[in-house]
């Protein structure tokens, strides 16, 4: 190995485990003359040692980025508004964006740097993204007047580029599982049934030619039949459900663009709010009208949700919690047992985000299992597939089961 490889290496031990270790990775080989580090590896250490630097990080001995190295002091406490805008541009500059966003996360957490939510001309400078979404969500009604419009600014980048991810998969499901159905006498090239017309014209078979003349084609009819299926997504709102419903509600702006769906949307904790309206003008007027955390009521919104189900067989129901029950538990199970012996199709999302697998009441999901409502995490990749598969008919623990893995 080269020696500026290793001194690479050395570095980024040195920039992984902080100050406190370069003595012992000197002594264990990292050079005699100490670790060197470069101008940007300083500037990342520094940034560091503001959010995880036990002995740094208080504003006290500390000049941001450009500070004193060796005192670690980094970005302080975030009182200097001037350093705390310099050490974000300093994040934002040397880090990849899944790790500016795992930091600044960090720093709001560890440090109670949310105070920099406050401040606009600080606020414009942090990276949108899914966590502070959630972060502003749980900070609603207490955002000055002066940052709102900056805050407003950062949840529309990040729903746009949610509804971007998803919305023309979940457009291609819908319209793919509802508009296939009945022939129609009008022509359209993209709209060819090839099956039925290649069926239909076997006879008109050229052995000359080696091909099939067609004497008619048949075509899928593509008109779209206003409202013919509801959707209702009902959404538990507690803390820990963050992201799966920042996910849930850019989904439920999705669908309410949909002429051919009746959507109703729907957000619970202890109690129950309809966010229909919200949701079919914008999705970020919905988010800022969500409360994250409090109790929760599973069963209340369910009972709520049930005004909406005008005709089970064309109703898909999904219900988006972690099943962690504080109301009627009994009166929950019977009710989503009762609406799926009435035909509604159901669905429990334990989570739906990109995260892992989630921490979910397993004696509840369970006996949802048992009476044929399958509950599992769902990343918003598969959602598409399962919304199709739903509409479509299909058997919908087994195409849970297909698209998980097993991986409930």
């Amino acid at each position: 190995m080269s020696a500026e490889l290793q001194q690479e290496l050395w570095s980024r031990w040195r920039l992984v485990l902080g100050k406190e270790a370069e003595k012992q990775l000197v002594e264990s080989g990292g050079g005699s003359g100490g670790l060197e580090l470069s101008e940007d590896e300083r500037i990342m250490d520094e940034a560091l040692a503001a959010i995880y630097d036990d002995t740094g990080g208080n504003g006290e001995g500390g000049g941001g980025s450009g500070g004193n190295a060796g005192g670690r002091g980094g970005a302080g406490s975030g009182k200097s508004a001037p350093r705390l805008a310099k050490w974000l541009g300093d994040v934002r500059s040397l880090f990849p964006e899944d790790v500016v966003s795992i930091i600044q996360n960090d720093a709001m957490e560890r440090k109670g740097w949310k105070q920099l939510l406050f401040e606009p001309e600080l606020l414009a400078t942090v990276k949108p993204d899914i966590g502070l979404v959630g972060t502003l969500m749980s900070l609603r009604g207490k955002i000055p007047e002066k940052t709102k419009d900056t805050a407003r600014q950062l949840v529309q980048a990040v729903v746009d580029d949610l509804k971007k991810r998803m919305e023309t998969e979940i457009r291609q499901a819908v319209t793919g599982a509802l508009n296939r159905r009945q022939h129609s006498p009008l022509p359209s090239l993209s709209g060819i049934d090839w099956k039925r017309t290649i069926q239909r014209n076997l006879k008109h078979y050229s052995a000359e030619r080696r091909q099939i003349i067609p004497e008619k084609f048949y075509y899928f009819d593509r008109a779209r039949r206003s409202k013919e299926w509801t959707i209702i997504v009902d959404i538990d709102q507690s803390g820990s459900m963050a992201d799966s419903v920042i996910w849930a509600s850019v989904v439920g702006s999705i669908f309410a663009s949909m002429p051919a769906l009746d959507t109703r949307v729907v957000a619970f904790d202890t109690e129950v709010v309809d966010l229909t309206e919200q949701c079919g003008n914008d999705p970020v007027d919905m988010l800022f009208g969500i409360q994250l955390g409090g109790g929760t009521d599973i069963h209340k919104s369910v009972q709520y949700c049930e005004q909406f189900v005008t005709e089970p067989k064309k109703t898909l129901f999904i219900l988006i919690s972690d099943l962690f029950e504080g109301g009627n538990q009994a009166g929950l199970i019977r009710r989503m047992r009762e609406m799926r012996e009435a035909g509604v199709r159901t669905i429990c999302l334990l989570a739906l985000s990109d995260q892992g697998k989630p921490y979910y009441d397993e004696n509840v999901a369970k006996k949802l299992a048992q009476d044929g409502t399958p509950s599992f995490a769902c990343t918003p990749s598969m959602l598409p597939a399962l919304v199709e598969g739903a509409l479509k008919g299909h058997d919908l623990p087994a195409l849970a089961e297909k698209l998980t893995g097993g991986n409930k």
